[in-house]
C-alpha cells in the first residue's frame, strides 16, 4: 500500500512538471488546472482576511524571522535556515528553529517536561516535539522529520521545535528553552504567527516554479506575492548574471534587499562511519545516486560537475521514508553494475537504512550556503536582528500556548 501511494505521488510529480505523457496524464493536467483556480481563490481570500485583520496574528514578544518561498520545495531552504541559526548563535543569541516536521510521525507518548515557572509537568496537549535543546537530537528521525533532525545534528547550541501549530511551538521555545529569536522554517505561508522579517528564497534556475498554481503547478502563491518579502535570496546561483531575473522580481517588489548565493558542496561524508573525504574523491568514479528530494536533477548535476560518472539515479518522492527492501534492492543493483560508491543527499542520509550487506560505500554530499553578492546586505541584516531586544511576558505566552 505504501509503495503504491509513493508511486502515485511520483507520477503526480511527473504530471505537474509535464514529463508524464499519454491520455491519462493529459486528463489529469486538465483536472489539476481547474482545481488550481479554486486554490488561487482560496489563497487570495485567506491573505485578504489576514491583511484586513479578520484573522488575528499572534505576537510572542520576540523577533520571528520567517524563511520561506513561493514554490513547493527545491529552493535550498534548509541550508539557509542553518546559515541564519549558526550566524545568530555565533553572535551570542539563542535562536530556536520552529518547523512543522513535514511527514514526521506522531509520538506514541508526549515528551515529559517540567515547566520552569511552575515546576509542574506540562500537559501533553501543550507540548510540541522538542527535537533538540541545543545538544544531540532527542527524537528519532521518523518522529522529528528529516529536516528538523538534520538541523538538530548540525547546530549545537540551537533549539529545534516541531509542531504544526507554530504559535504553540514558539511559546514553548521562548518560555522553556529561553530562545530570544525564533526562526520560522518554511514560514511565508504561516501567517498565524506574526513575522518580524520575511526572507523569501528564489531558485535561480526556476524562480517561479512551473509558473502555475498548485495543484497544477508548483506555486503556493502567485508570483506577485513576492511583494511580501523584506529580503530575497537568489539561491543555487552559478556564474551567470542575475540581472534579468532581478528585473522580473522588481516588477513585484521594489523595496526588498537582494542577496545572491550558491549552495556549494563542501565534502563527502560516509553515512555509516562518519569518514570525510574531499570532493575530488568523486573524480572519474562510477557512482550511483539515490535521493528523495524536490528537485533531484540539481543533485545529479552537482555530482556530474564534480567529475562523477553517474551510472544511474534512483529517485523517490520528496521526504520519502526508505525501507529495508528498497535499500537492499538498490545495493544489489549497484553490485551488478560494479558501482564504486553510492552518493545521497544529507537530508536523505538521516533516513538511509543500513543495507543488509554493505558491499558499496555510501556517502552523502555536504552542502553549505556561500554568499556571492550582497555581503554588506547580509551583515546589515544580521546586525539588525541582533540589535533588537525582546519583550517577553511569560504569563501571556502560557495563555497563548493554551
Amino acid at each position: 500500500m505504501r509503495e503504491s501511494l509513493d508511486e502515485l505521488e511520483q507520477w503526480g510529480t511527473e504530471v505537474i512538471f509535464g514529463r508524464a505523457r499519454g491520455f491519462r496524464a493529459t486528463m489529469m493536467r486538465i483536472l489539476l488546472w481547474c482545481l488550481s483556480g479554486i486554490y488561487r481563490a482560496g489563497v487570495a481570500f485567506r491573505l485578504g482576511r489576514y491583511r484586513r485583520g479578520g484573522i488575528e496574528q499572534q505576537y510572542l514578544g520576540t523577533q520571528v524571522i520567517s524563511i520561506g518561498n513561493l514554490t513547493v520545495g527545491g529552493t535550498g531552504k534548509t541550508p539557509v535556515v542553518e546559515l541564519f541559526a549558526r550566524t545568530l548563535r555565533e553572535r551570542n543569541r539563542k535562536p530556536a528553529i520552529l518547523s512543522r516536521g513535514y511527514k514526521s510521525k506522531k509520538l506514541p507518548k508526549a515528551q515529559e517536561w517540567i515547566a520552569k515557572d511552575t515546576g509542574e509537568l506540562i500537559p501533553a496537549d501543550e507540548m510540541p516535539k522538542v527535537v533538540s535543546q541545543g545538544g544531540e537530537p532527542l527524537l528519532k528521525v521518523s518522529n522529528a522529520g528529516d529536516e528538523p533532525f538534520m538541523l538538530a545534528k548540525n547546530l549545537p547550541g540551537v533549539s529545534v521545535v516541531v509542531d504544526k501549530n507554530r504559535v504553540k511551538g514558539g511559546c514553548f521555545a521562548v518560555r522553556e528553552l529561553e530562545a530570544d529569536i525564533l526562526i520560522l522554517d518554511d514560514g511565508l505561508q504561516y501567517l498565524h504567527l506574526a513575522h518580524s522579517i520575511d526572507v523569501v528564497l528564489v531558485d535561480q534556475s526556476s524562480p517561479f516554479g512551473t509558473g502555475q498554481m498548485l495543484p497544477r503547478g508548483t506555486l503556493r502563491e502567485p508570483a506577485r506575492n513576492l511583494c511580501r518579502a523584506d529580503y530575497i535570496f537568489i539561491t543555487k546561483c552559478d556564474n551567470s548574471s542575475n540581472e534579468e531575473l532581478i528585473r522580473k522580481m522588481r516588477r513585484f517588489n521594489r523595496h526588498a534587499e537582494i542577496i545572491e548565493c550558491t549552495h556549494g558542496p563542501q565534502h563527502l561524508e560516509n553515512v555509516f562511519t562518519g569518514e570525510q573525504v574531499p570532493l575530488n574523491f568523486l573524480d572519474d568514479k562510477y557512482v550511483a545516486a539515490i535521493s528523495g528530494i524536490a528537485v533531484p536533477e540539481s543533485f545529479e548535476k552537482i555530482l556530474r560537475r564534480l567529475g562523477a560518472n553517474v551510472e544511474f539515479h534512483r529517485v523517490f518522492s520528496d521526504h520519502h521514508s526508505f525501507n529495508q527492501k528498497e535499500i537492499d534492492r538498490f545495493m544489489n543493483r549497484c553490485m551488478q553494475r560494479d558501482i564504486e560508491m553510492i552518493v545521497t543527499t544529507e537530508k536523505d542520509a538521516v533516513r538511509f537504512m543500513k543495507p543488509t550487506e554493505l558491499d558499496v560505500p555510501v556517502y552523502f554530499l555536504r552542502i553549505e550556503v556561500d554568499i556571492l553578492k550582497g555581503h554588506e546586505v547580509w551583515e546589515t541584516l544580521v546586525d539588525r536582528i541582533c540589535g533588537e531586544k525582546s519583550s517577553i511576558d511569560p504569563l501571556l505566552l502560557r495563555e497563548m500556548a493554551g
